[in-house]
């Protein structure tokens, strides 16, 4: 015991004030980086504006239509935001914030092929247009167009997974993404 105090007393000067200075600069928190004027935001409904009028082309033979996708979006995000704790989802009237969103692309990419030219890995993607508004001051706080959410999933093997839990592991994806944008430093 006797060998490390006096190690400590030779070395110590200039260990102490690392240790200190080290210690004092780690600044990770949980809290969120919104200012404290913001406690409550509301979730829009958002609008399912995915076109299938178009014709099918190259560029778009992957897009998909699903029902009622743009209420599964605004259900989700609003249960990530219950979890996420930062900000509490209420109704309009009684809202700090306000969420908008429009769901504008559901795609499902092939990715990876067997020999036999059948798709063996998919990507699917949730393409969406967010903005959050400070409803007191009726004022525009950020606004992201293309924001996406996506997974990719196997259709064979031990990994293979259904379209529809691809498509809730996407939408999982996307509501945790808008979450974590609504409460960054802006």
């Amino acid at each position: 015991m006797r060998k490390y105090s006096s190690w400590f007393m030779v070395h110590g000067s200039w260990f102490m004030p690392i240790l200190i200075i080290t210690l004092a600069g780690c600044g990770y928190t949980t809290r969120s980086m919104i200012t404290n004027k913001y406690r409550t935001v509301y979730v829009a409904p958002f609008k399912n504006m995915v076109d299938i009028t178009n014709e099918a082309y190259a560029r778009n033979q992957y897009k998909l239509y699903r029902p009622s996708l743009e209420t599964d979006i605004t259900r989700s995000v609003s249960n990530k935001f219950l979890f996420d704790g930062n900000l509490r989802p209420v109704s309009e009237d009684s809202a700090d914030l306000m969420l908008k969103g429009q769901l504008i692309e559901f795609r499902k990419d092939p990715l990876r092929y067997d020999s036999g030219d059948n798709v063996t890995e998919y990507r699917i993607s949730l393409v969406v247009n967010i903005a959050l508004w400070d409803r007191k001051e009726n004022k525009l706080l950020w606004e992201e167009n293309g924001f996406t959410g996506s997974t990719t999933y196997f259709t064979t093997g031990s990994l293979a997974k259904s379209d529809d839990l691809a498509a809730n592991d996407a939408l999982d994806d996307l509501s945790r993404r808008i979450v974590e944008r609504a409460v960054e430093d802006w």
